[in-house]
C-alpha cells in the first residue's frame, strides 16, 4: 500500500510538472509572438540609429532643466488628476441622484466644460482673472498675492476643472449604473444613506469607472503641454525651448515623445494593477 501511494504520488507531481510546463511554454510562445519580433527589432533598430545619426550633444547642458520639467509634469498630472476626480464625485452624484438645484448646476458646468476647449479655459482663466487680481489692493494685500502672480494656480486650476467635467458625466453614468436592489436593501438593513454610499454606492461606481479613468488620465497627461502657453516650464517648454537655443528640431522632439511614452506606460500599468485588485462583482 505504501509503494502504491509513493507511485501514485509521484505520478500527480509528474502530471502536475507537466501542466506547469506546458503553461509556461504556451505563454512564452504567446510572448514571442512573429509580429512582436518584428516590432522589437524595428524598435531596436529605431533607438540604435537615434543614439548613433542623431545629435545629442546639448543634453548634458539641459538635463538639470529637463529633469525639472519631467518632475513639474507629473506633479500636475498627479494633482490635477486627485483634484479633478475628487470633485468628480460629487458632480456626478448631483446630477445621477440630487434635487434640481443641483443636478441643475452640475450638468450646467460639465457641458459648458467639455464644450469648450480647454486652452479657451486655460487663457480665459490666466489671461482674465490673472489681469483682474492686480486691480484689487485687498488681494494684493493678501497672503495669497505671491501665488497668484504666478502662471501655476491657473494651470492647475485649468486642467481640474477640465478633469472634472469630463470624469464627472462619467460618474454620473457609473453612479446611475449600480443597482438599485442594492442600495434598497441597505436601506433594509437599516443602514444609514451615508454609510450606503460609502460602503456600496461608490466603490461600485468607482469600479465601473476604473476604465475610464485610465483613458483620462492619459489624456489628461497629452494636456499637461497647454501649461507652456502660460509661462509654466514643463517638460514640453524644455523642449522648446531647446529647439530655440540650439536650432536642433528632431532630438528634443524625440526625447519629449519617449518622456511621455514611458509616463503613459506607467500609468496603463498601475490602472491594470487596480482592476485586477478590485473585484468585478462585488457582493
Amino acid at each position: 500500500m505504501g509503494a502504491a501511494r509513493y507511485a501514485a504520488a509521484f505520478g500527480d507531481a509528474l502530471m502536475a510538472s507537466d501542466v506547469t510546463a506546458g503553461t509556461m511554454r504556451k505563454s512564452t510562445a504567446g510572448r514571442l509572438q512573429p509580429h512582436r519580433i518584428v516590432l522589437l527589432v524595428i524598435a531596436l533598430a529605431i533607438v540604435l540609429a537615434s543614439i548613433f545619426y542623431l545629435r545629442w550633444d546639448w543634453l548634458p547642458a539641459y538635463l538639470p532643466l529637463a529633469l525639472q520639467g519631467i518632475w513639474r509634469t507629473i506633479w500636475l498630472l498627479v494633482v490635477t488628476s486627485v483634484l479633478g476626480i475628487l470633485l468628480a464625485i460629487p458632480l456626478g452624484l448631483a446630477q445621477a441622484a440630487g434635487p434640481w438645484f443641483l443636478s441643475v448646476p452640475a450638468r450646467t458646468f460639465c457641458t459648458i466644460i467639455r464644450g469648450t476647449p480647454l486652452l479657451l479655459q486655460l487663457w480665459l482663466l490666466y489671461y482674465g482673472l490673472g489681469s483682474l487680481f492686480p486691480q484689487l489692493p485687498w488681494i494684493r494685500e493678501s497672503f495669497l498675492w505671491p501665488y497668484l502672480r504666478q502662471a501655476w494656480p491657473y494651470g492647475v486650476l485649468a486642467l481640474t476643472l477640465s478633469f472634472a467635467g469630463y470624469e464627472g458625466e462619467v460618474m454620473r453614468g457609473a453612479f446611475a449604473g449600480v443597482p438599485r436592489g442594492q442600495l434598497e436593501a441597505a436601506r433594509a438593513f437599516g443602514m444609514r444613506r451615508w454609510t450606503a454610499f460609502r460602503r456600496i454606492w461608490l466603490p461600485q461606481a468607482l469600479q465601473r469607472a476604473l476604465p475610464t479613468l485610465a483613458g483620462e488620465s492619459v489624456l489628461q497627461l497629452k494636456a499637461t503641454p497647454l501649461v507652456a502657453t502660460i509661462t509654466m516650464v514643463d517638460i514640453y517648454a524644455v523642449a522648446s525651448r531647446v529647439r530655440q537655443d540650439t536650432f536642433v528640431t528632431y532630438e528634443p522632439l524625440l526625447l519629449l515623445a519617449v518622456v511621455y511614452m514611458a509616463i503613459t506606460g506607467i500609468i496603463v500599468l498601475a490602472f491594470r494593477r487596480l482592476e485586477v485588485r478590485i473585484p468585478t462583482r462585488i457582493g
